[in-house]
């Protein structure tokens, strides 16, 4: 494995880096990038890229103390290390300093401090101390942990779901979208409809969540049922699997509640300010996005959750939107839950659900264009540190409504307009029909109206 040092010279608003090996040669030549947003997602592209052309390669990167104006380098740099192997650490100036006499430097620029630390990182390891542990470390433990114990208590439910058919599959009925706390508490004192038709409707009452018409119902149902299974064994096994599945979700509601009382970090109390999210999903989609500085653009993040939309086409064949689902899917899984939730309880996400039903398109890729928009909206948020403002959307929609529409051209046909004398299908002859006819519409109307006709993310279908 390679190791390259970065030398960072920190002013006032601006930065100078530059790349050296382990024999002080430049690598990457000094590059001067501006402290904003987009000089941040820049510097992460430019290390991207080098470790794209360096693999297996480890770069130790430092800042110098200049007073505060080298943090905001220092902290994304220390963000940077949770997807690249990176080494970060803040150096004291008089050792830089010392160490570019000792080298016999006279000229002092911006080019020539940025190469002078990325030297002493060379000359001087044993006194340099590395940040290795990016400052999400214990929440991304934690989270792992409450997921360990998710899918254990899903394993559990996929064994109770055989031994239930058999013992009692009426109660199947209520546990098509998960099983109800009630109906495990009632197992764990009835796990045989044969148990349960013994028992009375004031017993069966006392369980939360169960009314007295409710139990009487269910005693009856127990009464008329198919179940084949009444031996002790099959409910022993009931009753533990039961006990087993309870007691995990204890764990994990402790665990979640744990995390969020212990969590400090700024970006998760930022993303809960929307009406959908709570202290899990906020950590867990922090945990996944990490930092957005990562993201040159919303685009660029919904490429990340695999939201993008994919298109295919060859020859004459009907072509389709699809989403990507390229990616992590435990973000989409995250954010499909916050915008369920959304749509029930926020009044923004719940408007353009509604008014993209009422267009005819389909539920799921309701949803789609929903989870896209959210996104949308979350990259916003972190981008700008701003919590959620609902006015804000609707002032960037009209904006977009009222700009001039412009005539979309095929860049593939710049060459040659389209030859009717071809010998083309007759498919492709409509289309070209169409999109001629569409241009010559545009054009007419001197491009105050709509475009010509495009895709959105509204033809986009297949969300699950």
């Amino acid at each position: 494995m390679n190791n390259y040092y970065l030398g960072v010279d920190v002013s006032k608003g601006y930065a100078d880096f530059v790349i050296l090996n382990d024999k002080k040669k430049p690598v990457e030549e000094n590059f001067q990038l501006d402290d904003t947003f987009d000089g941040h997602c820049c510097l992460y592209e430019r290390l991207l890229s080098f470790f794209e052309d360096h693999p297996a390669s480890t770069i130790y990167a430092a800042v110098e103390s200049t007073g505060g104006y080298e943090n905001n380098w220092f902290n994304a740099l220390i963000k940077f290390q949770g997807t690249l192997n990176l080494r970060t650490a803040r150096l004291n100036p008089l050792g830089v300093n010392a160490n570019s006499k000792a080298d016999l430097k006279r000229n002092i620029t911006d080019k020539i401090s940025a190469q002078s630390v990325a030297e002493y990182m060379i000359a001087h390891p044993e006194k340099i101390s590395y940040q290795q542990q990016d400052h999400l470390a214990s929440l991304r433990k934690q989270w792992g942990f409450i997921n360990m114990l998710t899918k254990q208590s899903t394993q559990l439910f996929n064994q109770l779901e055989p031994l239930l058919y058999s013992a009692n599959p009426e109660l199947l009925a209520y546990c098509k979208d998960g099983v109800p706390g009630w109906v495990l508490k009632l197992l764990l004192r009835y796990p045989t409809a044969s148990d349960l038709s013994k028992a009375r409707a004031v017993s069966v009452s006392r369980i939360p969540y169960i009314s007295s018409a409710r139990a009487q119902d269910l005693i009856l149902i127990a009464k008329r049922s198919v179940a084949s299974a009444t031996d002790k064994i099959t409910a022993q096994l009931i009753m533990e699997t039961v006990k087993q599945i309870l007691h995990l979700r204890k764990i994990i509601a402790s665990q979640i509640d744990l995390m969020a009382q212990n969590c400090s970090v700024s970006e998760v109390d930022l993303l809960k300010s929307f009406i959908g999210i709570n202290d899990y999903s906020a950590i867990g989609l922090i945990l996944q996005i990490q930092t957005v500085e990562r993201f040159l653009s919303s685009k660029k993040l919904a490429s990340f959750f695999g939201l993008h939309p994919v298109y295919k086409i060859s020859g004459d064949g009907v072509g389709r939107f699809r989403m990507s689902k390229k990616g992590r899917k435990e973000v989409r899984k995250i954010l499909f839950m916050v915008t369920l939730t959304a749509i029930r309880c926020n009044p923004l996400i719940r408007s353009i659900y509604l008014e993209h039903i009422e267009k005819g398109i389909e539920r799921m890729a309701a949803i789609g264009l929903c989870m896209h928009k959210t996104l949308r909206i979350i990259y916003g948020m972190l981008k700008h540190n701003m919590a959620f403002d609902p006015e804000i959307d609707r002032k960037n929609r009209e904006k977009s409504y009222q700009s001039t529409a412009r005539v979309n051209k095929d860049r593939s046909r710049r060459y040659q307009d389209f030859d009717s004398k071809a010998p083309i299908s007759r498919r492709q002859n409509s289309k070209r029909k169409e999109q001629k006819q569409s241009h010559s519409d545009n054009l007419t109307k001197s491009g105050i109206i709509a475009s010509a006709p495009s895709v959105s993310l509204t033809d986009i279908g297949d969300f699950v």
